[in-house]
């Protein structure tokens, strides 16, 4: 792989290879201090995000030079006001609103409210062997609600390590963001009624059952209206952003990067 020179023999040679906006060099000293704003799992990773805002941001300020916005701008400022000369967003339409609203009518309920109810048999998330025997236990006991051998309540008072098995296991009323992902997902889901299955998370596992689900309703168009022009707003300033970049990527010549940019917001 090509490295970068140095000149220090008994310097650590960097392992990516050198990039370049043009002329001017992206120096390794400079990702490596961005780095700490693009924590990832992987180094590599890292490194190309650190690399690709720095190269982002170097094509902008030789824009700028282009342009021949005034020096005396910091460098923040010119940035925008590159932006704000070059980038054409065209705002969204009424039409685009409305189809948008119509096509996606999931995102524009009200909240899906429970009231829910559960035995928690607890396991610590790395206590394998616990888990086991408290899955197995929680079959046991769900097989006698299922049955009718047994009641909701008094399992939930006699068993469940939740402080709600002093209201026989009632959680009162839930809603999205309320609760843990891993349980929420499924239990949103969920009709009213004892849940056939045990529910895995990182208590333990859930016995569950619904006592009440309200179903979101449809928001109406004018309550929505302002939240959808802003989301085809940002999302069509990402797109020409995007395509912004690899005219002058293109233009400018780019190399030891991929300049390929997610669907996220333009600048971090």
């Amino acid at each position: 792989m090509q490295l970068i020179p140095t000149g220090e023999a008994d310097k650590p040679r960097n392992q990516f290879p050198p990039v370049t906006v043009g002329e001017t060099l992206i120096h390794e000293d400079d990702i490596a201090r961005e780095m700490q704003h693009h924590p990832a799992e992987e180094l590599a990773e890292a490194w190309h995000e650190a690399a690709r805002s720095l190269v982002i941001r170097q094509l902008l300020l030789q824009q700028a030079e282009t342009l021949q916005l005034a020096e005396s701008i910091d460098e923040e400022d010119r940035i925008a006001r590159v932006l704000e000369m070059e980038l054409n967003v065209p705002d969204p339409s009424e039409e685009d609103c409305e189809r948008f609203y119509a096509a996606n009518p999931a995102r524009f309920r009200s909240p899906i409210l429970l009231a829910v109810s559960h035995i928690l048999l607890a396991a610590a998330p790395d206590d394998v062997e616990e888990r086991i025997r408290q899955e197995e236990a929680g079959r046991q006991l769900l097989s006698s609600l299922l049955d009718g051998r047994a009641q909701f309540v008094p399992l939930a008072k006699q068993y469940s390590a939740c402080e709600s098995r002093h209201q026989g296991g009632s959680l009162g009323q839930i809603s999205k963001g309320q609760t843990v992902e891993e349980f929420e997902r499924p239990v949103l889901s969920l009709q009213e009624g004892l849940h056939p299955e045990l529910i895995e998370s990182r208590y333990g596992w859930h016995i569950v059952r619904v006592d009440q689900r309200i179903d979101g309703e449809l928001l109406p168009y004018e309550h929505v209206k302002p939240q959808i022009r802003q989301y085809l707003s940002e999302s069509v300033t990402r797109r020409a952003f995007r395509q912004y970049l690899q005219v002058l990527a293109a233009k400018t010549g780019v190399e030891g990067v991929n300049l390929e940019l997610p669907d996220s917001p333009l600048m971090q």
